[in-house]
């Protein structure tokens, strides 16, 4: 059993990416559903919260069916992050997460994200000034390192541990890699392998099939994994993995039945959640990864994206379970 703090996980625990513009709480009640373990906020500007900036209050709601939650904040300077950890304190999520790992420009500019992998000694006093401004045990997601000259991983979760960081997530990529070429998972290896190392380590990067999950908790042994873009119009990924752990064998593909109804929920629990016109809005993003693959869908997904009535929608969704009631997925 994983332990992070006094918050007890399964055996290697599945854990659902922070992603930005996606894992809101209508889309992590769906992956809760289907299995995820551990669930995190999208990443919330620290200056953000601090201004009162809505978009990052908003960002704060968590609710008691996805326990376990945690609230994952960045930044680069020291006074706004202690400030943001005692907000974030107040809302009683399971843990505060730091995110050292975004590797987007205007994060970056900022000294935030992935910036800091640059600067050890200032990541150290950020996290520092986290854990003194809470009562919640803090966690960290970070990257390998700024570029492949600079793979500081080793010294990065070592020094990490002793100022009291309960667990840590790497993506298993640089900074300068973006999202693009492969995952390198041998580095994270190496740190759990670490005899210095107690904290619980978790690996994140490509994970996208049952079959690789199974690979790379065999070949590595770490103890959990995250998963990111695979869970993005998918979440039944979570429940496929463990089902394959358990198993070896497949779940069946969700069905049209099965894809409707995470689309349709998604769109009521956006609406409750945001107010129907931007729930109507923000759900768009989402259609084409729910029926991605269906042959002849595009006039539904115009359909979909442009329609603005939430029966309208409805009924668009109840004609697509009706047109493909006997499509197979792949």
């Amino acid at each position: 059993m994983a332990k992070i703090g006094n918050i007890e996980l399964p055996d290697f625990p599945l854990l659902l990416a922070p992603m930005e513009d996606v894992s809101d709480p209508p889309f992590r009640r769906l992956c809760k559903q289907h299995g995820a373990d551990l669930m995190y906020s999208e990443f919330i500007s620290s200056e953000g919260l601090i201004r009162d900036a809505i978009k990052s209050r908003q960002k704060l709601d968590i609710f008691d069916y996805e326990r376990p939650v945690g609230i994952q904040i960045f930044g680069g300077d020291e006074e706004a992050m202690a400030m943001s950890a005692k907000i974030v304190d107040a809302v009683h999520p399971d843990l505060v997460d730091i995110n050292f790992g975004c590797p987007v420009k205007k994060v970056v500019c900022k000294g935030a994200g992935a910036g800091v992998l640059k600067d050890v000694d200032l990541m150290v006093r950020l996290t520092k000034a986290v854990i003194r401004s809470t009562s919640l045990p803090v966690t960290v997601k970070t990257r390998l390192g700024w570029d492949e000259n600079s793979i500081n991983i080793d010294e990065v979760a070592e020094r990490l541990q002793d100022i009291g960081v309960q667990a840590l997530t790497v993506h298993a990529r640089t900074r300068a890699q973006m999202y693009k070429g492969h995952s390198d998972w041998t580095h994270i290896e190496r740190i759990k392998n670490n005899p210095r190392i107690s904290m619980p380590i978790f690996g994140n990067g490509d994970i996208d099939s049952p079959e690789k999950a199974l690979e790379y908790k065999n070949r590595f042994g770490l103890d959990g994994m995250m998963i990111g873009r695979a869970a993005i119009g998918y979440p039944w990924i979570f429940d496929e993995i463990k089902h394959y752990f358990k198993t070896g064998e497949h779940l069946p593909a969700p069905t049209i039945h099965d894809r409707v109804e995470a689309a349709r929920n998604h769109l009521t629990w956006s609406m409750e959640w945001k107010g129907e016109r931007v729930g109507i809005v923000e759900m768009r993003r989402h259609y084409t990864n729910y029926f991605k693959g269906i042959h002849g869908f595009k006039e539904y997904k115009q359909k979909l994206v442009t329609l603005d009535d939430s029966q309208d929608l409805f009924n668009v969704l109840k004609e697509v379970e009706a047109v493909y009631s006997d499509y197979h997925f792949a």
